[in-house]
């Protein structure tokens, strides 16, 4: 009889035609690329970096920073150092890699620049996880913390401790075309004291340039739903976000009367603004004709006016900006920048090489004069403001002391909160005031009595907004209760 061999159990690994039937033609290039970048990382590893890195978003810093290196680099204390280099990287691309550093381990510089606006997003968590380091202790302790205007301390301050040197202070004031509110039609600012005064006093500026029935000249360039210009002007009030405790101040009775007011400035028969954007060609136009006649200037903001629009030279003059109410704040802040050191910079002991470095570039009498003269910031050190070159004539200001009006205000700027829902409250601020300008229309009514009301539910329904967002971080629901009114300012 026949034997039947018993049956054969299958290889359970494909032999190279099977594979070659399996994979399709794109997987077999993926396969060799993996391969080949693989057997590259073994043959040819990243070279160890040597020296000291510093990561700036601004090309403007770059350039003072490059120059005051190459310096420090030739210093004879420095010889046995390692070098400084800086490096610009774009801002949104220079986050990205410091949080993916902070979350990965990719490689981190020694130390970068950090915008006030993204700060948040580094201190979302508990503090030890911070990738920054602390800096509060040292502050303290080489008395740097006493040196600087300590409003400057508070966009990088979280839960009470520092994590960044301050690198300027940007106090704001209002700029004002002054061969039209003085020379033509003869206003004098000194009349000014608070917004009231500036809406009755600018009414002279009204104008129609072209002779079709429109109104073409505005006494203020501003709009309502610029959120940098309304937190602006909510800190200026007393108001915010979140005040010095971390606790949430966004339904505030401050907050709302400010809000009633843009909404007022920009709409109806009261309206006093016109919309003439920064960092915009068409915004720079419409200053350039005449078209608006006043603005808020931090001292950073004057540094650009100069640069990109040269042929106001000569025409215009600061002032204060006018106050919420008589003897109020009359000056606010916006913007701003720090130093951060990465944990791993201390990690690989070069940490005090980048400190020292720090330290000369923000805290030197050079490093602010090169800040100054190529940018219009002063330094957030209050021992360099008596320098000659803060006081001298600006012909772009018709020859005002620019400097010394901007060092006048310094002091007064309102502390600021580094919270993590930061942008999101300023975000449902902005619904509400978008909110409020829909009713306002929809009434055809825009005077602050009647907004006002609806600008104080807006924003309490913005602020449960926030509270719910604020709910879901296991870090934040102890700082769930809003704050009182009384507590609200800072």
């Amino acid at each position: 009889m026949p034997t039947h061999e018993p049956p054969r159990t299958p290889d359970a690994s494909p032999g190279a035609s099977q594979w070659a039937a399996i994979l399709s033609p794109g997987s077999w290039i993926i396969l060799v690329i993996a391969a080949v970048s693989t057997i590259g990382v073994t043959v040819w590893p990243v070279p160890t970096r040597s020296g000291v890195e510093m990561w700036v978003f601004a090309r403007t810093h770059a350039r003072i920073y490059g120059e005051f290196a190459a310096a420090w680099n030739l210093e004879p204390d420095q010889q046995s150092s390692e070098t400084v280099t800086v490096y610009t990287i774009e801002g949104t691309a220079l986050q990205r890699r410091m949080l993916s550093g902070f979350w990965t381990g990719t490689p981190l510089p020694d130390m970068a620049e950090i915008e006030v606006s993204s700060f948040s997003k580094y201190v979302t968590g508990p503090l030890d996880s911070v990738g920054f380091v602390d800096l509060t202790d040292r502050l303290h302790a080489e008395g740097i913390y006493d040196q600087i205007v300590e409003a400057s301390f508070s966009p990088w301050t979280s839960r009470g401790r520092i994590f960044g040197l301050p690198h300027d202070v940007h106090p704001v004031l209002m700029v004002y075309r002054a061969d039209i509110v003085e020379d033509e039609l003869g206003i004098d600012v000194n009349d000014i004291e608070t917004w009231d005064d500036f809406a009755r006093v600018m009414s002279a500026v009204f104008k129609d340039l072209d002779g079709d029935g429109w109104i073409d000249r505005y006494p203020l360039s501003f709009w309502y739903d610029d959120p940098d210009v309304v937190e602006m002007l909510m800190l200026q009030a007393g108001g915010g976000t979140f005040n010095a405790d971390d606790e949430i101040i966004v339904a505030s009775e401050t907050n709302a009367r400010v809000l009633a007011t843009v909404v007022h400035w920009c709409f109806g028969p009261g309206r006093i603004a016109l919309d003439a954007p920064e960092f915009n060609a068409g915004g720079n136009l419409l200053k350039l004709e005449g078209r608006v006649v006043c603005a808020l200037m931090p001292d950073w903001l004057a540094g650009i006016w100069k640069n990109d629009m040269p042929q106001l030279g000569g025409k215009l003059k600061l002032m204060p900006l006018p106050a919420w109410e008589p003897g109020g704040r009359r000056t606010s802040v916006r913007g701003g920048t720090m130093l951060g050191f990465p944990k791993a910079s201390q990690q690989a002991g070069r940490f005090e090489e980048a400190w020292a470095f720090g330290k000369a570039l923000y805290l030197s009498t050079e490093g602010a004069r090169e800040l100054f003269e190529g940018s219009n910031i002063i330094s957030p050190d209050m021992s360099l403001w008596d320098q000659s070159f803060y006081h001298e004539p600006d012909p772009y200001f018709s020859y005002q002391l620019s400097g010394s009006l901007f060092i006048e205000q310094a002091p007064h700027v309102p502390s600021r909160t580094s919270h993590p829902f930061r942008t999101i409250a300023r975000s449902e601020i902005g619904q509400a005031a978008d909110e409020l300008r829909d009713y306002a229309e929809s009434v055809d009514d825009f005077t602050i009595e009647t907004l006002l009301p609806v600008a104080r539910r807006l924003l309490e329904e913005a602020q449960d907004r926030v509270l719910g967002e604020m709910s879901r971080n296991v870090f934040l629901r102890d700082a769930l209760t809003p704050a009182t009114e009384s507590g609200s300012d800072r």
